[in-house]
């Protein structure tokens, strides 16, 4: 007997200690629940949520009546009984929108409780559109319990706080946080990388009568662009009926797109894969091999991101290797790059160039725009800049777009190098830096106006970035008087373009480095009289041939101009000009023609041109006003200077280019390229050679900035 009663005392023991750590979990009730059993409370709490759901829902406007689609929710009921949404996916945002409203009109009701306390719950549910029984899932699939807040540790249960188990759900959160990739980019703050090819892809609708836009400080950004061209539906029109990932990735879609409602960002790699051949080359054939990283990204509606990582190694036509070689900086590399950047030896006769260029793009109201970065700015309608080009090799640079009524106001400040040997300190290169203004001003529909000044100083008395430059709003010119004459460089300038018809349009630049009325009015051609001009014209959809644009243009810049008498204050970076890549003393004619179908491309280039070059031969070394980075005091006359003094020397270059658009993402492209340059100078030196040849390549490119190969 007292074996059994030792037995039982035990027996109850173990059931009571069991009874302690048994968990109760009970579901959260609504009203209508009250009275449910247990083991049913979860089947009338699906119910009562697909009630209240069906009821209160209504059909966005927008959304067609017929949609069929669905839309995976996840919500919580807290601690208060509250209901909030936690994740929801849909492709169309209204419904997203309409699913938050109906939550959060949800009566309050009686949380769930764990070991008999309040604690949240999360579910996940999937609704099936169009609305209704029809396509309503079972009782049994209604409603998946997603999360609690209690968790067992060991044999004791560890009750969290809302703020712990907020914290552990955190991961959970980013990564459902992620959506259906968008083009954000389409509508955002980050530049259309600017290539003469992309842009001409919407250059008609930037231009038709009647918009208030302003295309010549450039690159775009995207926001801007969106307004008059729709990238959404132009990029439907070219995407590729493919299924695999692999056939998306190559034909339609970025390496790497991802999303949220508070961020965005893609990363595609870089290619530049050429081989070729120089007739005229004493080597066996040219190539490029560039491999690379383009990231770009958002954070918000108003900040923006973009940088592009290049490692290359190419060897190009023999004339282009020359000149590139003629551009050489102080130190033991052999050559600048154009456009690119200084070129190390790689092999016995290549070059190996790393380039990096990225920005950051603010724009804290709808008016401002603030960018912060390494790369170039381009002002100008044309193929050509007189103002600002982008031939020379990518400088630190802040801009500021300010944009209001028909007005809109760039300012730019850049940091850039002078790389000569003869100008060096301390075996380091020179700095100097370029403020800009330019204001575009829509007079009309039809007719816009651009005003532009511009200074270049140098560290002189150590001054370095000089604060006075950074006003907006004052004349460089007052600037340049106050601080001393070869404390800086002044030049002005004015762009304009009128609007024949929605086909058609016309356009100019004015530089002016240097001006003397009296010299300009005693008609004998002073050196003093430093200026050029642009007149140009493009015709879209030519002979009603859809997306065939012609442009013609003309180019002409006085000896001296952009130059000083000063060493470094030249308007030029890593030996290279900052506005035409011929520098000054020339007349150029161009004539474009692009056509573009579908994902297919065709370009066709001539460009006709004279300019002086100089001499150099140790008997006659002036300057004849080519060379900006020649003081314009070692000039042979003062009067008679007339453009094509010096060796006067003819060139044509003429190209035609045949692409397709792999993917219209990453802007990557096949092409095959042909061109032919002649270079006839009146009288030959040591620097300047008669050349003719022929250059053919082909290659896969990432398109994302210019190649000049026309110098």
């Amino acid at each position: 007997m007292k074996t059994f009663i030792l037995g039982l005392l035990v027996m109850c023991s173990v059931f009571s200690f069991a009874q302690d750590i048994t968990v109760y979990q009970v579901a959260p009730r609504f009203e209508n629940c009250k009275e449910t059993d247990l083991r049913q409370l979860d089947n009338c709490f699906n119910q009562e949520v697909y009630k209240t759901m069906y009821s209160q829902f209504k059909h966005p406007d927008s959304v067609k009546e017929d949609y069929t689609g669905e839309m995976a929710v996840i919500f919580e009921v807290n601690q208060e009984g509250v209901f909030k949404t936690v994740y929801i996916e849909t492709e169309l945002r209204a419904l997203k929108e309409e699913a938050r409203r109906v939550f959060s009109v949800f009566p309050v009701i009686e949380p769930a409780r764990y070991n008999g306390n309040p604690t949240f719950k999360q579910y996940s549910m999937t609704l099936y559109f169009p609305l209704n029984e029809k396509n309503r899932p079972s009782n049994q699939s209604i409603l998946t319990s997603y999360k609690t807040q209690a968790t067992k540790k060991g044999n004791q249960i560890e009750q969290l706080t809302a703020l712990q188990q907020k914290a552990k759900q955190e991961f959970d959160s980013v990564q459902n946080s992620v959506s259906k990739y968008t083009n954000k980019a389409y509508s955002s703050q980050v530049n259309i990388p600017f290539s003469h090819e992309n842009y001409f892809r919407f250059d008609q609708d930037l231009n038709r009568i009647g918009t208030n836009n302003h295309t010549a400080s450039k690159p775009y950004k995207y926001e801007d662009v969106s307004n008059y061209y729709d990238f959404e539906a132009e990029n439907e029109v070219l995407q590729k009926d493919t299924k695999t990932w692999a056939g998306r990735k190559l034909w339609n879609e970025h390496l790497v797109q991802l999303q949220s409602e508070a961020y965005w960002f893609t990363i595609d790699p870089i290619f530049d894969l050429q081989l070729g051949k120089d007739t005229e080359a004493d080597f066996s054939y040219t190539y490029n091999n560039t491999r690379g990283v383009y990231v770009q990204g958002g954070l918000g509606d108003k900040l923006s991101f973009s940088a592009s990582v290049y490692e290359n190694q190419g060897r190009f036509a023999q004339y282009y290797n020359e000149y590139a070689e003629s551009l050489k900086a102080f130190g033991p590399d052999p050559a600048i790059i154009p456009g690119r950047g200084i070129g190390k030896r790689f092999k016995e006769d290549a070059y190996d160039y790393p380039v990096a260029e990225g920005y950051l793009s603010y724009s804290p109201a709808k008016f401002l725009n603030v960018q912060f970065g390494h790369g170039k700015q381009f002002i100008g309608d044309g193929y050509r800049s007189l103002l600002q080009s982008d031939v020379s090799s990518p400088y630190p640079f802040l801009k500021v777009n300010t944009k209001f009524w028909n007005i809109k106001y760039t300012n730019t400040w850049t940091w850039l190098k002078d790389v000569r040997d003869d100008v060096t300190l301390d075996k380091a290169f020179r700095t100097k830096y370029i403020a800009n203004h330019y204001l575009s001003w829509n007079v009309t529909k039809r007719f816009n106006l651009g005003l532009f000044e511009s200074v270049i100083w140098e560290n002189s008395n150590d001054r370095g970035f000089d604060v006075n430059y950074l006003n907006p709003l004052i004349f460089f010119r007052a600037i340049e008087f106050e601080t001393g004459q070869g404390a800086g460089n002044a030049i002005v300038g004015a762009s304009g373009k009128y609007k024949l018809s929605d086909n058609a349009n016309v356009y100019g630049q004015f530089i002016l480095d240097e001006f003397s009325l009296s010299d300009v009015t005693g008609g004998n051609k002073s050196w003093k009289n430093k200026y050029g001009f642009q007149l140009g014209g493009k015709w879209y959809n030519a002979f009603k041939v859809k997306k065939l644009m012609l442009q013609a243009e003309y180019n002409q810049v006085r000896p001296y101009t952009y130059s000083h008498n000063t060493i470094v204050l030249n308007y030029a970076h890593n030996n290279q000009p900052m506005a035409h890549l011929w520098g000054a003393n020339f007349k150029e004619l161009v004539l474009i023609g692009r056509y573009q179908k579908a994902r297919w491309f065709a370009e066709a280039k001539l460009i006709v041109g004279m300019r002086g070059l100089d001499v150099n031969d140790g008997t006659d070394n002036f300057s004849y006003g080519g060379d900006i980075y020649r003081d314009y005091n070692d000039r042979p006359f003062d009067s008679g200077v007339t453009i094509g003094q010096g060796i006067k020397t003819t060139s044509i270059n003429a190209s035609g280019q045949l692409g397709y658009l792999v993917n219209p993402a990453s802007n990557l492209k096949a092409f095959v390229n042909l061109s032919y340059r002649n270079f006839n100078p009146e009288a030959e030196t040591l620097s300047v050679v008669n050349n003719s040849t022929v250059w053919i390549n082909f290659g896969l490119r990432t398109d994302l900035f210019n190649w000049y190969f026309d110098m």
